[in-house]
């Protein structure tokens, strides 16, 4: 049975309509999953950590795509909610075409200074020549990147998350293929990950866009339209707080990066890459749940239904709270073995890895709350509180962190960083879901 924005929600169809987008994030994040555990087996440690020095300078050119794809999906269906179905597809169709001339021109920028961009993210002159080489490849598929992101959303918006699921799938496939092609049969190391990331962009960015080119029927679809000025930059303020979200994690990333080439060297950084491709896992149910579920929100908010939205409210409140307990035991049943399968070949690096798992995990009791909140509020189009969400716990709570408890507990205060920041940052959602409570009757 095909599950409307309209519907009426219980715990089942809420979950039933944002399992693919659960399901696509964590896939998503197959791209630099599949990368690092092909560069750290077949090419080694330090072109592993290369990789991890250029995400961060990635995910910040990424940022934009989801400024546009969450902003834009708000706007879009509160306009649909509205009842005015063909000025959402106009809508929509601008957020499309500026995002790929966006894509276009960050392309040739991020290509340009990339060697100086690596240098600031933490690169040393061990590591610059594949940072820079890893970087320009995947930068040269910027527009296909953002896209992806963007296209994430609007499948949501158009009642096609499983859509969106296959082509998360196939992307990932895609990825998962090449990069053994790449660098184990050409031997092309890790210049060979990039080019399989790049075509795995392709795949989840060019395919939606052939498909709402094509598409003749109702719903969304991409049609002719003209230049909206005013909605653009209610959709970027509106999207603000996710972009924000990405650019102070790829900062905050830069900054954890300096400070384990300062206490630990390249194998400090090996770790956290590790780390971080065991939290793109987890953290993308999270993140899967609140974008599936913000389309829905941002409908019933334009239609105004202030019974469905208290409904939604409370129902993912509890969703959430069962994701944190299942994903903190989930995760330190398995910190071990999903190390070990990107760095079993060295016992040290191995041991430091899993014990600063440990440690990180742990943030995954508080998380899943501050990433609801501020999606829960772009998708209220209140924009400023999202942005200001995401700026206080993605930047200054977690680079603060950083920065201050290694002074106190040596390297376990990196890898506790971001659980304090983040049980400071429930405390600013939870004020805003108190004080904002009359004003949009969530609750």
């Amino acid at each position: 049975m095909k599950i409307q924005l309209s519907d009426h929600f219980t715990y089942r169809r809420l979950l039933r309509f944002t399992l693919p987008s659960i399901v696509m994030m964590i896939f998503t994040s197959i791209y630099s999953i599949v990368d690092g555990l092909f560069v750290s087996n077949l090419v080694g440690d330090l072109a592993l950590s290369a990789v991890n020095i250029v995400m961060p300078v990635i995910m910040i050119v990424g940022a934009f795509g989801f400024m546009l794809g969450t902003g834009g999906s708000a706007v879009t269906a509160k306009t649909m909610g509205e009842g005015k179905q063909e000025q959402a597809n106009r809508y929509f169709s601008m957020f499309v075409w500026v995002i790929a001339i966006l894509g276009i021109v960050l392309s040739v920028i991020g290509i340009i200074f990339m060697e100086p961009l690596a240098r600031l993210a933490g690169a040393s002159d061990l590591l610059i020549g594949d940072s820079v080489l890893y970087g320009r490849i995947l930068l040269a598929g910027s527009a296909a990147f953002m896209l992806q992101t963007t296209f994430q959303s609007f499948l949501i918006v158009a009642e096609k998350p499983h859509m969106g699921l296959g082509l998360s799938l196939a992307a990932g496939v895609t990825n998962m293929v090449l990069d053994y092609v790449f660098i184990k049969i050409f031997g092309l190391g890790i210049a060979g990950a990039g080019f399989a990331t790049v075509i795995g962009y392709a795949v989840g960015g060019i395919i939606p866009l052939v498909y709402f080119l094509n598409k003749k029927s109702g719903g969304l679809r991409l049609v002719r339209t003209k230049f909206y000025g005013r909605i653009l930059l209610n959709a970027c303020a509106n999207g603000s707080s996710e972009m924000m979200n990405n650019i102070a994690a790829s900062l905050v990333g830069i900054i954890y990066n300096i400070q384990l080439m300062r206490m630990l060297g390249e194998a400090g950084v090996a770790a956290y890459a590790v780390m971080m491709y065991v939290d793109f896992i987890f953290l993308g149910t999270f993140l899967g749940f609140s974008f599936g579920g913000a389309p829905v929100i941002s409908y019933h908010y334009g239609a105004g239904n202030h019974g469905e939205l208290k409904n939604l409210f409370r129902k993912s409140l509890v969703v959430t709270g069962v994701f944190s307990i299942i994903m903190v035991a989930a995760s330190e049943v398995l910190s071990y073995p999903l190390s070990a399968i990107f760095v079993g070949y060295n016992r040290d690096l191995l041991d430091m890895t899993v014990h600063g798992f440990r440690l990180f995990a742990l943030n995954y009791v508080i998380c899943g709350i501050n990433v609801f909140s501020s999606s829960f509020f772009t998708a209220l189009c209140n924009g400023k509180i999202s942005a200001f969400l995401s700026f206080m716990r993605a930047l200054v709570l977690r680079g603060g962190m950083v920065l201050f408890l290694p002074v106190l507990l040596g390297v376990d205060g990196i890898w506790l960083a971001v659980v304090a920041a983040e049980a400071l940052g429930a405390v600013f959602s939870i004020l805003f879901f108190i004080t904002q409570r009359k004003r949009y009757g969530y609750a």
